[in-house]
């Protein structure tokens, strides 16, 4: 679409972008903040019961990722993103509508799918607008992303307080997101523009016919990287409004467990690149994962609001810069098409949604939510251990 890049100045393609990161962000927030909410109107008491069902969004999340590697390589991020971010609002839409967990159930499959595809798309998107700039740009994508979901949260904590119903709540959201798509939708590019063709590995002649070949050690490098990352959102995620009700039992206008979460893990997306020229990547993310095995750790051997509060906040600068650093690594370092290298980094990393729920659930029947929190704080340790490890992260800067 070489008219549309012409068109249109560079910056404003990029806010165009940053829209959709926008809405991504916002709709994941608005299911997040609700979920103790949501939990509680369906009757669910038993955190296994309740781990099954939040281990379905990570099934259809898991199932989407052969659906987005073909349908972006096919179609382009450009019409997939604008497909995957309306399915994604429908979702939540149908998750606000949900009269048992078999109808939440079927919803919270449709939103990990729809999760999963606009996740690939728009990051591809993403990858493409950065080589077109020619510099690092990712991390202030995930930082708008981080900074819809901190005022999607806010809002639902305003919403919880006006004990204003969620099926209204997810359709005012589905009704902007509707009208932020039409106003930005032109300005999404075709990959042909901005994919270098320089960047993407040729296939040996000999190969060519061969069905599998193995992935780039670059990719599985970063994808045990994302995977224990996951691990960790998905703790912060779904579990983290819970945890400050049933571990904390703080009353619901102290419930702010998620969004000072939510709040650092913007600011940190927003300092990301300052961290990447002052320390370089590699320990950027070392200290990152020391961040989230103290914040696991203070929110766990201290319950209570204050000492929560500052441990949700430690993880929230942890996890902020891990996910923006190895996409931005892919489209350094991978020789692999943009689609192709974000389907196999996120059937990777994607293991570690399927794994928080069940670990979480599992350890809070047994023993106790607090307890779990301490084990996704270990995972905070692998991070450090794997990323001082590998060579997948750029060389450090001085």
């Amino acid at each position: 679409m070489e008219n549309s890049l012409n068109n249109y100045s560079k910056e404003r393609i990029r806010i165009g972008v940053l829209a959709f990161y926008l809405l991504q962000g916002l709709c994941f927030a608005s299911w997040a903040s609700r979920i103790p909410d949501i939990k509680d109107y369906l009757g669910v008491s038993d955190t296994r019961i309740w781990g099954l069902i939040l281990f379905l969004i990570p099934v259809g999340k898991f199932a989407a990722i052969p659906l987005a590697g073909y349908t972006v390589s096919k179609f382009g991020s450009r019409i997939m993103v604008q497909i995957s971010i309306i399915g994604y609002g429908t979702a939540l839409f149908l998750i606000g509508l949900s009269a048992n967990i078999y109808i939440l159930g079927a919803s919270l499959v449709l939103f990990g799918i729809f999760w999963n595809l606009t996740d690939i798309s728009l990051n591809t998107q993403g990858i493409g607008i950065e080589k077109l700039f020619g510099r690092t740009i990712m991390a202030s994508f995930h930082g708008t992303w981080s900074l819809a979901a901190c005022f999607g949260a806010l809002i639902g904590f305003v919403m919880i307080n006006l004990h204003i119903f969620q099926t209204y709540h997810f359709t005012a959201v589905l009704i902007f997101m509707l009208i932020v798509w039409l106003i930005n939708r032109k300005y999404l590019q075709d990959d042909t523009i901005t994919e270098s063709k320089e960047n993407i590995e040729e296939v040996p002649r000999g190969e060519k016919e061969k069905k599998f070949r193995m992935p780039e050690m670059v990719l599985l490098q970063l994808g045990l990287i994302g995977l224990f990352a996951l691990i960790v959102e998905s703790a912060m995620f779904d579990w983290g409004g819970l945890y400050f009700e049933s571990i904390v039992h703080a009353p619901p206008t102290l419930q702010i467990g998620f969004l000072v979460f939510m709040v650092m893990m913007t600011t940190g997306r927003f300092l990301t690149n300052f961290a990447y020229n002052r320390f370089g990547k590699k320990i950027t993310i070392q200290i990152a994962g020391s961040f989230i095995f103290a914040g696991m750790f203070i929110a766990g051997l201290f319950p209570s609001v204050i000492p929560c509060s500052i441990g949700f906040m430690l993880v929230g600068l942890g996890i902020s810069c891990i996910v923006p650093t190895i996409y931005s690594v892919v489209g350094e370092k991978s020789k692999t098409k943009t689609s192709i290298a974000l389907t196999i980094l996120s059937t990777i990393s994607f293991i570690g949604s399927l794994i928080a729920p069940l670990l979480i659930g599992y350890i809070s029947h047994l023993k106790d939510m607090k307890y779990a929190y301490m084990v996704i704080g270990v995972v905070g340790a692998l991070i450090v251990v794997m990323t001082t490890f590998t060579n997948a992260m750029s060389p450090e800067k001085k």
